[in-house]
This record gives structure tokens, sequence and C-alpha cells, in this order.
């Protein structure tokens, strides 16, 4: 084998290498990632007297590609709607606002559909790095991203409940 013939090899090896670290490290990219959400209607219900509170079109985040994507790729929402992220199982999770174009509502959701933790999630300065993006931290299965501003306009508050259609 001629040294030309084990330099290219080389370079082959080390680009495959690359791309896959590049993938590995951002699932997102990868082809189809995030097309397609499905859709679903969500509706807000106050806990203490059962009353609608609000309705919200959310497209549903349910692979690890589409939560880490979330709404980076999008421009603005309508004002009922929203990205309804689903986990695998309750737990403590931490949001950032990553490539965001817009302030958010951030809105964390038990397995019952209990309201546990909102927060009004403003951008991040740009330029700011990865590791320094502020994380908005709640606890439950469910997370709810709807437009700036949404729970307050509609009264929604801790405690409150999320029903799926």
């Amino acid at each position: 084998m001629t040294s030309r013939v084990r330099t290219a090899l080389f370079v082959t090896a080390v680009l495959v290498v690359v791309a896959s670290v590049a993938y590995l490290s951002n699932p997102a990219i990868a082809p189809g990632a995030t097309d397609d959400y499905e859709r679903t209607t969500l509706t807000v219900v106050d806990d203490e007297t059962g009353e609608t509170l609000a309705s919200v079109d959310a497209r549903v985040a349910d692979t690890y590609a589409k939560r880490y994507t979330g709404l980076s790729d999008t421009e603005s929402l309508a004002a009922d709607e929203g990205m309804w992220f689903v986990h695998d199982s309750s737990d403590t999770y931490a949001y950032v606002m990553r490539d965001m174009d817009f302030p958010i509502d951030i809105i964390f959701v038990a397995e019952n559909g209990t309201i546990t933790r909102i927060h009004h999630a403003e951008l991040d300065p740009e330029g700011t790095s990865e590791s320094d993006l502020t994380r908005y931290r709640g606890t439950g299965k469910y997370v709810l991203e709807v437009p700036y501003g949404y729970t307050n306009e509609n009264c929604i508050e801790e405690g409150d409940r999320i029903v799926l259609d």
C-alpha cells in the first residue's frame, strides 16, 4: 500500500469520526430530526373552580432531537400556540433559550397535569455561550412553552391543571 493510499484512508477515517462526534453532540442536526411534529390541543383549567382558562394548539416534542431543538427553529408563536415537551418520566429538568428569537413562558407540568412551576423566560444576551445560558428548572413529566406573558394574560398559576385533548 502506497503512502498516498494510507493518507487517503486516514483522512477518510478522521472525517467519519468528526462527523460522528458532531452528530452525537447535537442529534437535532440529523435529517428529519424535527420534521413533522404531531399537534395536540391542551386545555388549562383553574384548579379551584374547574373553569377553562385557556386552550393551546401545541406541537408535540416527544423525542430527544425534538426536545433539544424546541422552539429554536421558530420565528414566533401565535397567541394560542405552543410546544408540548413530553419526557419519558417525571424528573427535574432545566430548559434554556438556545438560539431563540423571542421570549416565552415555560410551564412545568406533573404527570397528573398539575402545573408545578412557571417561568417568564427572557432572551439571554446575544453571544451568550451554551454553558452560560440561563437554566429554567422545574419538576414534571411535561413542559409547555407558550408566548411570553401568556400565563399572566390568562390568569394561569401554579396548581392549575392542563388537560390533554
